[in-house]
């Protein structure tokens, strides 16, 4: 039996704490490997906050929706702008 006297802890936390950038590349993952373009179906989950637009294969709907969509545009951002070279000539 328990000691009602002490405080007992409960742990609800199932999953670790997932970066924006992996969720992306899953959810592109998902989405591509069920055949959709994926870069049309992030932009209109982007545009409108439709979850339907992402596939619920592997998840991915699940995970998209954890990340708030000013997040996922900075992300995208961020790493287009890392990724061209033009950046440094301005």
């Amino acid at each position: 039996m328990k000691d009602k006297n002490n405080t007992q802890f409960f742990d609800v936390s199932v999953e670790q704490t997932r970066s924006v950038k992996s969720i992306i590349e899953d959810v592109y993952k998902a989405l591509s490997e069920k055949g959709y373009n994926p870069v049309n179906q992030i932009v209109g989950y982007i545009m409108s906050g439709d979850p339907t637009y992402i596939t619920s294969y592997k998840n991915a709907r699940s995970l998209i929706v954890k990340v708030e969509r000013d997040e996922l545009v900075e992300e995208l951002l961020a790493e287009y702008i890392k990724n061209n070279s033009w950046k440094e000539e301005n």
